[in-house]
This record gives structure tokens, sequence and C-alpha cells, in this order.
């Protein structure tokens, strides 16, 4: 018999949306399959990260603002509203846009311990 872990992390591998997790600091600790296909960077070279690998620098100063802001506060302006804007790709030639939804994740005191963003998109490598 499966143990609910098990299958928990079978359904975080083969669902066909990247599911990203970071803490508060940003550091991206869990990375799926679908995550390594839409963004280009392999679990090995995403996990540990920053999440800035996959943000554009022009919306890096509002991104981090509002992650700091949900994370202190507890709250999440755009929590389960699905946003559509742009990202980085590993080809660095392919423009990447996603539709990401993102909510935070708390411990069982209910303290904000990072975030989750689930994303779809499409990569564009003619322009």
């Amino acid at each position: 018999m499966m143990t609910n872990y098990n299958l928990d992390e079978l359904i975080l591998e083969q669902t066909s949306d990247a599911v990203i997790y970071a803490n508060i600091l940003g550091e991206i600790h869990r990375w799926n399959e679908a995550a390594c296909q839409l963004f280009g960077f392999s679990k090995e070279e995403a996990l540990g990260q920053n999440l800035n690998i996959i943000i554009p620098e022009r919306a890096r100063k509002a991104h981090w603002n509002g992650f700091d802001i949900a994370t202190k506060s507890g709250n999440l302006r755009l929590s389960g509203k699905p946003t559509r804007t742009r990202a980085l790709h590993k080809d660095a030639n392919k423009k990447l846009y996603v539709e990401m939804s993102f909510s935070l994740i708390t411990d069982t005191d209910h303290n904000v311990i990072g975030s989750v963003a689930i994303a779809r998109g499409e990569v564009d490598p003619e322009k």
C-alpha cells in the first residue's frame, strides 16, 4: 500500500502544471517536472536558487515588495487569482508568458513559511 506522502509526491511530479515552492527568503525548495519543462531549468539547477532565476529584472522590485508584504502580513492580494505575466526561461532567447496563481503556505501555528506558485504557459521561441 502506498503512503500518503508517496502519493503526494507522485501527484506533484506528474501534474501538468508547474509547481514551485519558495521559502520566505525566496529560495526554491520544490520544483516539479512541469516546472523543468516550462522554465527550462532542471531540478538540480533550480533547487536552492532564488526566485530571481524566473523573474524578469523589470518585475523584481514589485515582486519582492509584494512577496515581503504577503509573507509578513499573511495576506496575499493575488491569492487564488490567476495572473498572466512574463517570466524568464533558461534559454534567454525564448520569450515566456505564464499564467500563475499563488498561495501562502503556513505551518501548524499559522506562521507563513513560504509561498507556492502554480504556473502554466507558453514558450515562444520566435520572439
